[in-house]
């Protein structure tokens, strides 16, 4: 018989062990969807500072050191006032924090036109065109029917955005008017349900179980301070007589008059008979354990605990400095992968709009996030003076590069890396000064003296 329920069933089974049944608790594990309501999106956002921190820490970071552009300085100057009446840097990261608590949200980018539901020109933005940047999130922005034309450059993406004005009227607007953020993007808006289609989910959605955990588990040790000390104390025939009304409010009053005596002066009168007892609880592994569950909640939100907590580094020789280099080139990659597609339109309309043109040779670089002490930075610039000097050479008819050009190169690097601040400025007034003042020969030859040949001409210095 056995040998026919082995041939039938071809699998080992064994009650006892739980080979083979249901009985194995781990059968029953299966993933689920976890569901967030807005409201609930709100209160975690509002009252609890990890979901807080986990939204607005990584939107912070992508746009602290914000960009550097590569212009003329005029043009330069020209961008960088128009970002500022735009207020680009702060309207990005409020988009970028609502993309994340609700899974998405949009800068609508604003040119005066009527017609919203026409793609965006950008080649007709003028000096001055733009005119503003409002920022929606998903609740205020409705997704339109998703292209579904592979030739298309919005394949896979709504063709439209609805957004209700006053009066009930719907604004339709092009999703090239939008500079869209997404929170965690859905895998597959084919099998992906959700309230608000063609956006994504809040990143809340995934790590709210670890958060949770590790807010219940300080909940329990804060609870458990309470607790720390328990005072025991043994009567005799304390459960035969406790029914007894006259002898509950005797003994209640006998121990509060014990309790208030031991209070203000450390001394418990009992009598003979009963007996006292203390009972303290340890802590002695419990930041350990609430430590365990935080470190769960760093490495879900991918935050390192270092800037998630705020915490020093743990451990022999540890400096913290990997987690955070790594948090920070994650970061970089994402402020290239996806937030430079998204913004690419509303560069474009930047550019235009401040310097009135388009120059080709305008581009930007996203400012490092990693700030560098300053004993790295003077490192930094000695190499670079060094490396100055090796290219123009030690001599005249050595240089690999000319000289102009090395020396213009260098002083843009150190404006831009900040080595040596208002350098820019002082080589103008420099050069004003120079215009100015005639050079000492000069009016030497023209008053008939022979002119200066002593390395202290113009320094103020006595040549006899």
């Amino acid at each position: 018989m056995g040998n026919i329920i082995a041939f039938v069933r071809d699998s080992l089974t064994n009650m006892v062990a739980n080979l083979g049944t249901s009985r194995d608790k781990a059968s029953a594990t299966f993933y689920s969807m976890p569901m967030l309501s807005d409201e609930e999106l709100l209160n975690a956002y509002r009252g609890a500072w990890l979901p807080r921190k986990i939204v607005d820490i990584p939107a912070f970071d992508s746009v602290r050191a914000w960009r550097d552009w590569q212009a003329k300085k005029p043009q330069i100057e020209a961008i960088e006032a128009e970002e500022k009446r735009l207020n680009v840097k702060g309207k990005v990261l409020e988009a970028r924090i609502k993309a994340r608590l609700w899974g998405g949200a949009a800068l609508v980018i604003g040119t005066g036109e009527q017609d919203l539901t026409a793609p965006l020109g950008v080649d007709r933005i003028g000096k001055g065109g733009l005119k503003y940047l409002t920022v929606m999130s998903r609740r205020q922005l409705t997704a339109g029917e998703v292209e579904r034309d592979p030739a298309s450059e919005w394949y896979g993406k709504p063709t439209l955005y609805q957004v209700s004005s006053a009066g009930g009227r719907q604004v339709e607007i092009h999703p090239s008017r939008l500079v869209i953020f997404h929170g965690n993007p859905a895998p597959d808006d084919e099998i992906a349900t959700s309230a608000y289609p063609g956006w994504g989910d809040s990143v809340l959605l995934s790590v709210v179980e670890a958060i949770k955990q590790a807010d219940g588990t300080a909940a329990n040790i804060a609870s458990l301070v309470f607790e720390a000390k328990v005072n025991i104390i043994r009567l005799p025939d304390f459960m035969q007589n406790i029914g007894n009304a006259e002898y509950r409010a005797k003994i209640l009053e006998r121990y509060t008059l014990a309790a208030t005596a031991k209070g203000i002066n450390g001394d418990l009168l009992l009598d003979k008979e009963e007996e006292f007892e203390q009972k303290t609880a340890s802590f002695a592994t419990l930041p350990e354990v609430l430590m365990s569950f935080l470190q769960i909640v760093s490495g879900a939100a991918d935050i390192p605990a270092t800037r998630l907590l705020g915490q020093s580094p743990a451990g022999m020789n540890a400096t913290g400095e990997s987690d955070l280099r790594n948090y920070y080139d994650r970061l970089q990659a994402m402020q290239e992968v996806e937030m430079t597609p998204a913004m690419m339109r509303l560069d474009e309309c930047i550019i235009r709009s401040g310097t009135g043109s388009r120059d080709p040779d305008i581009y930007y670089e996203w400012a490092p996030l990693w700030g560098m002490s300053e004993k790295e930075k003077a490192d930094v610039f000695k190499t670079k003076a060094d490396a100055a000097r090796q290219l123009v050479g030690t001599s005249p008819g050595q240089e690999i590069i000319p000289r102009e050009a090395v020396s213009d190169a260098l002083v843009n690097a150190l404006v831009e890396d900040g080595s040596l601040p208002g350098l820019d400025s002082a080589i103008d007034e420099y050069g004003k000064l120079s215009e100015q003042e005639p050079d000492e020969n000069e009016v030497r030859a023209g008053a008939g003296l022979a002119p200066l040949t002593s390395p202290y001409r113009n320094s103020g210095q006595s040549t006899t």
